[in-house]
C-alpha cells in the first residue's frame, strides 16, 4: 500500500473534531481516493486515530468495533441511532469545508499538497 496515501488518509481523520462525524467516502474525495482505499487503512493502519469518527455512509460501524465507538460517540457527544447500530450521521457531520481547511494545514508537508 502507498505509505504517503496511508499518511494522508489519517492526517485526514485526525482533523474531524471531537463530536464529529464524517464517512469513509468524504475523506476519500478530500485525499483523492476511494472509500475502499480508506476503508481499508483504516482497518489495518487507523487504530492510533480516532477511528471511531469515520463511518460508513449510514452512519454505522463494523459489528466487532461497536460498542467501543458508542462509547466513545457517547463521551464526544455524538448522537446514536435509535436502534444502536451507529451514529445519526445528519445531527454529527463535520463541517466539510472546515475539515478540508485544517486537511491542507495538516498535510502541507506532503508531497504533491
Amino acid at each position: 500500500m502507498d505509505e504517503l496515501l496511508v499518511e494522508r488518509i489519517l492526517r485526514a481523520v485526525e482533523c474531524v473534531p471531537p463530536g464529529s462525524v464524517v464517512t469513509y467516502g468524504e475523506v476519500a474525495e478530500l485525499v483523492g481516493t476511494s472509500a475502499r482505499h480508506v476503508g481499508n487503512v483504516m482497518a489495518r493502519f487507523g487504530h492510533d486515530v480516532p477511528w471511531w469518527r469515520v463511518t460508513r455512509a449510514d452512519g454505522r460501524l463494523a459489528d466487532h468495533v461497536l460498542d467501543e465507538a458508542r462509547a466513545r460517540w457517547r463521551a464526544e457527544g455524538v448522537p446514536l441511532a435509535a436502534d444502536g447500530t451507529g451514529c445519526e450521521l445528519r445531527r454529527c457531520r463535520a463541517n466539510l469545508v472546515e475539515l478540508g481547511r485544517r486537511y491542507a494545514r495538516r498535510s502541507a508537508d506532503l508531497p504533491g499538497d
